[in-house]
């Protein structure tokens, strides 16, 4: 994504040669049939047109000047199969290329979102979602722009334009030499338009993106805005970008559309000097009025044209300043590969092992240091800390969001460098303190665990979650729509959908990013039953806020500023009088938390007495 600071950047010739190549060589053998019919019936209006302007001196001579009645007929019958044609031909070419461009922008929308996917978590955290999804969907139409201006401005205008040429020349090359003297001027001046267009249209264009992804966010936190009364100042900031729209959009216009006082100023002046030249002609020499009547129409009708080839070469800068924006995406590479030699991962126990990891995000200072610890195979292992001290990027780098900078994760003693991302994640199912539900039904949102799995999986792996009872009182079940974001869906709702879930996914390693510290105490309670059905007999990594859901771990890894400071039980860690757990849990306990004891083998809570 280009920065604030690239947007005025404009696209060198070079650049825009090799991006014309590029989309004719990606795109124009499988369309080549379809364009090559479109063009002929283009090429059939615009011979048509010529030929308009060719019969004016019959229409003029034989029949109004000479009064030969028996070419009436013919003569009409033509005019009318000349704008039959016309007509035909135009519905021919519109309707083809309007299915060409429909499938392009399927196409490169196809592979715009396929590639998105195949990109790293970086890109992501450095784009605003709203700004990026704003610009694919305006940009991506000017693929099929480029292509039907092109193919149009080739087969029609400039047919048809050197079709008319060519009637000039062969009625009067005197006059016709009179009238193309608004060429070189013309041409000058469109180009010196052409290039003002092509950088204020990349700012316009970039503007609107911005402009589109704040209309989104803000409507996506409307409950945050209106809760602490943020709408002057959002109304103020989106109002600016409003105001900077409207004057690059004004800029547009005013700079594109200096082709026409241009070009109709031109083409006056030369319609005049034809009209002067060839009244005086015919009036003192006696000429028949259908020569120049026919070739003052072949001039009318040229600058038609004309016209639309000057504008056409100026629409084209905008439609390139978005297909250059289209393959920035396209060519962004992604940072984080698989190794060449990377081997699909096979979990048999399911340990997983942080030998000495560090990480920084690209700072300066790491978030994480030397980290070293073992989740035991098929025990849970949970890690507290302050916020900002790492446990989530631990969680990251387990799940290869990011590599490790230094150190290495290892599973059953593989490293996970050298293994798949894919086949790494599908080892692994993961449970976020904000769970996301995707459009579609309840049933989808938890099929997403595993695409293959029936009904009655889907449905057996709710009741595991807790969620079978409140998902069949909703209207529709399991087919119930759950709105953006699972909006119709309270926090635990959406929680237990996301763990039912991660028990359908059935994987040896589970891991828990604060699952339940946005709940309620009774949601928690809930949704921790459900925790403790997917954690049974799986490696199960567990970050946590509230210290009274991982008091049963069988080891608790404690962070500070990005080490590792603690390790051990939660009856061990407590007993260290300065240690960094047993202040957290004074600090919860202080607050009233109900801390919850460990249980002993009986399956009794073992108190343990808080000495103030």
């Amino acid at each position: 994504m280009p920065s604030q600071s690239e947007i005025t950047t404009r696209i060198d010739t070079s650049t825009v040669l090799a991006l014309y190549k590029r989309i004719f060589a990606e795109n124009g053998r499988e369309f080549l049939g379809t364009y090559a019919l479109a063009g002929m019936f283009l090429v059939l209006m615009a011979l048509a047109t010529a030929f308009s302007a060719w019969i004016m001196r019959d229409i003029i001579d034989e029949i109004f000047y000479k009064g030969r009645t028996d070419l009436i007929l013919l003569i009409s019958f033509s005019v009318a199969a000349a704008f039959m044609i016309r007509g035909l031909s135009n519905y021919g070419q519109a309707v083809l290329l309007a299915k060409v461009g429909n499938n392009l922008i399927a196409r490169y929308q196809e592979r715009i979102f396929s590639h998105l996917l195949k990109l790293d978590i970086g890109f992501f955290t450095s784009s605003r979602s709203g700004e990026l999804a704003a610009r694919i969907s305006q940009a991506v139409v000017g693929i099929r722009d480029l292509l039907s201006l092109t193919l149009s401005a080739i087969a029609r205008d400039l047919v048809a334009l050197v079709s008319l040429l060519g009637v000039m020349i062969v009625m009067d090359p005197v006059l016709s030499a009179i009238a193309l003297v608004i060429g070189p001027p013309l041409a000058f001046a469109v180009n010196a338009i052409m290039k003002r267009v092509r950088g204020v249209a990349r700012q316009q264009l970039l503007l609107n993106a911005r402009l589109t992804g704040a209309f989104q966010e803000t409507i996506q936190g409307i409950s945050v805005v209106k809760a602490y009364t943020m709408e002057r100042q959002l109304e103020d900031t989106i109002g600016h970008l409003i105001e900077r729209v409207e004057e690059r959009s004004n800029k547009i216009a005013r700079v594109s559309e200096r082709v026409s006082p241009v070009a109709e100023t031109l083409a006056g002046i030369a319609v005049a000097a034809v009209v002067g030249y060839g009244g005086y002609r015919s009036t003192l020499g006696g000429q028949p009025p259908g020569t120049m009547f026919a070739f003052v129409t072949a001039l009318m009708l040229a600058y038609d044209p004309a016209r639309r080839l000057a504008r056409t070469q100026v629409m084209l800068e905008r439609t390139l300043v978005n297909a250059r924006l289209i393959y920035e995406i396209l060519d962004t590479e992604p940072r984080q590969r698989d190794a060449d030699n990377a081997t699909a991962l096979t979990v048999t126990k399911g340990a997983v092992q942080f030998d000495d990891v560090s990480f920084s995000y690209g700072q300066d200072v790491p978030v994480v240091q030397n980290v070293t610890f073992k989740a035991e195979a098929g025990k849970t292992t949970a890690i507290v800390g302050a916020s900002g001290a790492g446990k989530s990027t631990l969680i990251a780098l387990l799940e290869r969001f990011w590599d490790v900078e230094s150190g290495r994760i290892t599973i059953d003693g593989l490293d996970i460098a050298g293994v798949t991302k894919e086949s790494l994640r599908r080892s692994v199912a993961y449970v976020s303190q904000t769970p996301y539900l995707f459009e579609g039904t309840i049933g989808d949102n938890i099929r997403y665990g595993r695409p293959e799995a029936g009904d009655s999986e889907i449905e057996n792996a709710a009741r595991l979650a807790q969620a079978d009872e409140f998902i069949r009182q909703q209207p529709d079940g399991y087919d119930t729509l759950v709105g953006e974001n699972g909006v119709t869906l309270s926090g635990g709702q959406r929680q237990r959908i996301s763990i039912a879930r991660a028990i359908l996914r059935d994987t040896p390693i589970l891991l828990l990013d604060e699952a339940t510290s946005a709940l309620d105490n009774e949601s928690e309670t809930r949704v921790q039953k459900a925790l403790d059905q997917v954690m049974k007999g799986r490696t199960t990594i567990v970050i946590a806020h509230r210290l009274s859901t991982i008091v049963n771990a069988d080891k608790i890894v404690v962070l500070e500023d990005g080490r590792v400071v603690e390790q051990g039980r939660h009856a061990t860690l407590i007993k260290r009088r300065n240690g960094i757990y047993a202040r957290f849990h004074r600090a919860q306990t202080s607050r009233g938390t109900g801390m919850p004891q460990p249980t002993t083998g009986k399956g009794r809570s073992k108190r343990i007495p808080n000495k103030k």
